[in-house]
């Protein structure tokens, strides 16, 4: 696993990582689609830009080293593109930090005076067992590290980021806030294998606020974001151009783990967009969940584990998400929902976002998927949305609370293919709702029918609900486990129960088809319907599915 994302970083800083077209500039018009898949729904566009992070190399310049004691303030100051920042490991440097406009573009790296060895390779997550190597980045108030209006080419590498003990923040590193243009946002910032995180007790509203350019946060932790009343966040963007690069990091937050829009942006016709999101861990800890044995005692204000309320060319890929459960909302871990936040941006929209070969556990509901704003303000349509290869296991149910729906997809979406999923949910496989939709596939699944199947408000099970909200839908190649064929389409199975068809552990995590099930080979494409465990394994860059 090592190897693989070191590989991918350097891929990423050729800027041709993961698939991505080749870089053409800041294209940052509405999304055009690559093809048509048949029948119906066309696929999303990938990113056509990929974020810089270039691999940590000797540096060109000076080291400044800073001492226990000694002031990083003013090694900041002085610093030169191409100066490395030494700090002693284990010290404690107080802030805030400005991050100074320099003129020139090679990297300024600020680091930990460890030897290598202190630290996990490029390409492995760090967590905070390696405190002891780490300098430690504090502030009793406003943030820890802020950047200046432009600020540009700061690498971190090796630091604790956290609230002086005791504080509460509510951004531990902001880069940018209400800058106007493009031109003035911060770019070219990366954070390499940084522990980041909230008071234990407190908590911290945000980790890092990434209203910037050309941003990345690779092989981190991010922790203990955490508030009782407000929303709080690991990253979040929302006057931010991108591209982005979120990677193999774990991200911990009580309200929405990583989040982009939320907030109107102050550049016109701004969309956060180029989002690459690869190999992390999103999870809440138990102990913030009424009613678990280690419960700390603080209700703390949860709701979601990913939600993108206005983003562009979004690619969601190998990631584990877990531990969702109803609170402040109803419990759905994945969220797009397009939202004009504060009604000064009707050009807000969600499209082109591809979620595939991502595990999803441990949560109420599955994903929800909004076609435009409903609580007054004017939106652009969420369109081109591809659901694909994922495994979704222990969706719904007491523990978790909510309704144990797998896809909500409400008021009027375009092109939403869903495809190539296996799924245990205990309610509904799609709930629809509001305005019809356009364009929608949904194809070459596994999933529990439960009681309602396919439904919509007002319109019933199967067919009239597929009449009323997905007019023209594409639906064959399922797998409905329980259902009647007489209430769908011509083209799906109906097995009376998983043994039935076939269905059974997969020795290395999740499930597939035996070699003596009926449908193997049954998909549309004559591949097996439901997700691959080895594509899924593939992308998380895991031996195994994590227990």
């Amino acid at each position: 696993m090592r190897a693989i994302l070191a590989i991918m970083l350097l891929a990423v800083a050729l800027g041709l990582a993961r698939g991505a077209e080749p870089p053409t500039g800041l294209l940052r018009g509405g999304g055009s689609a690559l093809g048509t898949n048949s029948g119906s729904g066309t696929a999303p566009a990938p990113p056509r830009e990929s974020v810089e992070a270039v691999q940590v190399r000797p540096a060109a310049g000076r080291t400044i080293r800073v001492p226990a004691g000694g002031d990083l303030k003013a090694a900041l100051r002085a610093a030169a593109p191409g100066d490395q920042i030494a700090l002693q490991a284990g010290a404690s440097f107080e802030g805030p930090f400005k991050l100074p406009r320099k003129s020139g573009a090679a990297w300024i790296v600020v680091k930990t005076d460890a030897p290598e060895r202190a630290l996990p390779p490029p390409g492995t997550r760090i967590d905070p067992s390696r405190a002891p190597a780490m300098p430690k980045l504090v502030a009793a108030s406003d943030s820890v590290i802020v950047a200046e209006e432009g600020a540009h080419h700061y690498r971190f590498v090796g630091l604790e980021i956290r609230p002086k003990e005791g504080a509460f923040l509510v951004n531990l590193v902001l880069l940018g806030a209400s800058e106007r243009t493009l031109e003035a946002l911060p770019h070219h910032i990366v954070f390499d294998r940084c522990w980041l995180h909230g008071d234990p007790k407190r908590g911290a509203r945000r980790g890092i606020a990434m209203n910037s350019r050309n941003t990345a946060v690779v092989d981190s932790w991010l922790s203990d974001f955490k508030e009782a009343g407000a929303d709080s966040q690991a990253i979040a963007s929302w006057n931010g151009d991108g591209p982005f690069a979120i990677m193999n990091s774990h991200l911990e937050a009580a309200g929405e783990n990583v989040m982009f829009g939320g907030a109107d942006p102050a550049i016109p016709d701004l969309v956060p967009s180029d989002i690459e999101i690869l190999r992390n861990h999103f999870t809440k800890p138990l102990s913030w969940k009424p009613g678990e044995p280690g419960f700390e005692g603080t209700a703390w204000t949860v709701k979601n584990l990913f939600e993108l309320k206005n983003a562009r060319r979004v690619r969601v890929k190998g990631n584990l998400f877990e531990n969702n459960w109803a609170a402040a909302q109803g419990g759905f871990a994945i969220l797009f929902t397009v939202r004009n936040q504060d009604g000064g941006a009707p050009w807000s929209v969600v499209e082109d976002v591809t979620f595939a070969n991502n595990l999803v556990r441990h949560a109420a509901s599955g994903v929800n998927i909004l076609g435009r704003d409903d609580v007054g303000g004017t939106s652009e349509q969420t369109r081109r949305v591809l659901i694909s290869g994922n495994l979704f296991y222990d969706v719904g149910g007491a523990r978790w609370g909510g309704k144990g729906i797998l896809v909500q997809i409400l008021n009027g979406t375009a092109d939403v293919i869903i495809e190539h999923n296996t799924a245990f949910q205990t309610g509904s496989i799609i709930m629809a709702e509001g305005a019809a939709h356009t364009g929608f596939v949904f194809r070459d699944n596994i999933a529990p029918h439960n009681e309602y199947g396919i439904a919509g408000t007002g319109a019933g099970t199967g067919r009239p609900a597929l009449a009323q909200y997905f007019p023209g839908s594409v639906v064959r190649g399922n797998v409905i486990v329980g259902g009647r064929a007489g209430l769908y389409p011509a083209g799906n199975f109906f097995p009376s129960s998983a043994d039935s068809a076939g269905l059974v552990p997969f020795d290395r995590g999740g499930w597939r088809l035996a070699a003596s099930s009926p449908l193997r080979g049954k998909g549309t494409d004559g591949r097996d319907p439901g997700a691959d465990p080895e594509a899924i394994l593939s992308a998380l860059g895991e031996p195994r599915l994590p227990s």
